[in-house]
């Protein structure tokens, strides 16, 4: 039985077959999932048994009193790309509404220093569930190595998250990373202390999840929420370092870039080079999205300049914080 509700739901059906089929529907509800539900339901209670049609996608679609442009796109981004499948298929004459100019990001990374991270992962290393069950020891065996993850290979945290035991090659030391942002798979290659560090977390784990598909997943199955990682992240951060901060666990991944950037030799022929490789390594699609930090980052606009001279200017593009 279906669970859509519309007078459409057959078409929702049939999309979110082909989100699965080419997978880009997620195993959890993610947000894109939610705002389609969400506006089958408004269109079942607004415009009951009727067929989709433009006036309840503008209906929909319209920014609230409570929104931000970005929020907005964030929230109908789906219901855009639902569309633009319909109509790629002659199922509908409805036209996705144009996305509102994003109003610019005022957030700044926490820039971190040496002393917190050390501070940070000595508390990583004391996590002890003083409980017998597989759910308490594996948070223990999970927690030092997945935020290392994250701080010494710029990954994404739902990268992290999705990560499969199939997609870690641990051997060569290179994650195949999957599930990303805009579904653009992409290569890691780890520092070999890392590999190491991942090598005998796999061994203990598979004791206590044997057969797992997550390379970090509960003894449930599954993997970790978006929750989790704040939820473990924060009370560590705090306990090692006080509050006050801004710090959030994708901070790490901006801390990954900078210090990048900033240990690399004098030189415009290899400093592109290595911006080329930075940029491959964190899955981006394009130098300019790694060119990103140029502007979030203090002293960094700085660095930049003395290391290419010109032309950075030109290039650099207005990029949102992603959380995910």
């Amino acid at each position: 039985m279906s669970r859509y509700i519309s007078g459409f739901s057959d078409l929702i059906v049939q999309y979110a077959d082909y989100q699965k089929a080419s997978g880009g529907w997620g195993t959890e509800r993610t947000g894109h999932r939610l705002n389609i539900e969400y506006f089958d339901r408004y269109c079942s209670e607004n415009y009951p048994g009727q067929p989709l049609s433009q006036e309840m996608v503008d209906s929909w679609c319209q920014k609230r009193e409570t929104e931000t442009n970005t929020s907005c796109n964030t929230r109908t981004d789906g219901i855009r790309s639902f569309i633009r499948y319909l109509r790629e298929r002659g199922l509908t004459e409805a036209e996705p509404p144009p996305s509102l100019k994003n109003c610019g990001n005022t957030y700044i990374p926490h820039a971190f220093n040496k002393d917190e991270l050390a501070r940070f992962f000595i508390e990583c290393d004391a996590v002890v569930f003083r409980r017998p069950e597989a759910k308490y020891r594996m948070k223990e065996l999970v927690c030092p190595v997945f935020f290392r993850l994250l701080y010494s290979s710029g990954i994404r945290t739902t990268e992290a998250r999705y990560l499969k035991r199939e997609d870690a090659d641990l051997v060569h030391g290179v994650l195949n990373i999957r599930k990303s942002k805009g579904n653009s798979q992409h290569y890691v290659a780890l520092h070999e202390s890392m590999a190491q560090l991942l090598i005998k977390y796999d061994r203990a784990a598979e004791k206590l999840r044997p057969g797992r598909e997550y390379f970090f997943e509960p003894p449930n199955g599954g993997h970790y929420s978006r929750q989790w990682v704040t939820g473990m992240f924060q009370p560590l951060w705090e306990k090692a370092n006080g509050t006050g901060s801004n710090a959030v666990a994708y901070a790490l991944r901006h801390n990954y870039a900078v210090t990048n950037i900033n240990s690399w030799p004098e030189g415009p022929f290899g400093f592109n080079a290595k911006l080329q490789y930075l940029s491959k390594s964190m899955g981006h699609s394009s130098i300019e999205s790694t060119l990103h930090y140029y502007s979030m980052v203090p002293r960094l606009a700085d660095i930049l300049r003395e290391k290419t001279e010109k032309g950075m200017n030109a290039i650099l593009p207005e990029v949102l914080y992603e959380e995910e």
